[in-house]
């Protein structure tokens, strides 16, 4: 007979395994939020230098992730992005957010100077003055 988890005590585990990665990539100060909040809205890790982002945090094998991202966009309001971060038993941890935040998210991420295409594909209107197109006269 399997013997039974108790699911509290589960999550509070991944919430301190998310923070352990989150410090291991050089966040040092991501702690298990509610520990040090307490309200049922805190993010489940809180990291200060990752302020923009509220943590949702779901150590389970069967995971409604619709029911947990919507969870974590109430959360979040409109100041943070919100974010999933989840784990079955012996795998990865997997990250879910909108496509929205992911693509504003390596948008951030472009290194300055570095130009980007419009969503269509047509070039930048930078891009094209540098290839010698549509120059104003």
């Amino acid at each position: 007979m399997k013997k039974k988890i108790n699911s509290r005590a589960k999550g509070c585990r991944g919430e301190l395994e998310w923070a352990s990665a989150l410090r291991s990539y050089g966040y040092s100060d991501a702690i298990r939020g509610q520990q040090h909040s307490g309200s049922p809205d805190s993010p489940d890790v809180k990291c200060d230098s990752l302020a923009q982002i509220h943590w949702e945090v779901k150590r389970v094998n069967k995971l409604n992730l619709s029911k947990a991202y919507s969870q974590c966009r109430i959360d979040a309001g409109d100041n943070q992005t919100p974010i999933v971060a989840h784990r079955r038993d012996r795998e990865e941890w997997l990250i879910t957010l909108s496509a929205k935040d992911f693509l504003e998210i390596l948008d951030g991420a472009k290194k300055p100077g570095q130009h980007g295409q419009t969503h269509s594909g047509d070039k930048t209107e930078e891009h094209q003055q540098e290839d010698g197109e549509d120059k104003p006269d």
